[in-house]
């Protein structure tokens, strides 16, 4: 992919607060749990140390660490999956998930 010569590319997206919990607002697609789905947006879309932060907005809004895929995975047994997610899959341990 190249880029235009008027484009400008972003390298590093500021993750405030507040841009944060806007990842609590995605909407799940049919037969997938909301809260796995909101895990998993914020997997992908976050450096660890925002995602600490999304953790912690996660469960004080009462979302479930141990939501499931449609596969029967927590977002945990997906992470340990991954060759680069280990402080990931630290993060999520430390904060209850199994």
């Amino acid at each position: 992919m190249t880029l235009k010569k008027d484009k400008k590319k972003v390298l590093g997206e500021v993750f405030d607060d507040e841009r944060i919990k806007t990842f609590l607002q995605f909407i799940p697609p049919a037969g997938v749990s909301a809260d796995y789905h909101l895990l998993e947006k914020a997997y992908r879309g976050m450096k660890a140390e925002n995602f600490e932060t999304f953790i912690r907005f996660f469960l004080e809004q009462g979302h479930d660490l141990n939501a499931c895929n449609p596969q029967g995975e927590t977002m945990l047994q997906v992470l340990r999956g991954h060759r680069q997610a280990e402080e990931y899959v630290e993060i999520m341990e430390r904060n209850g998930a199994v």
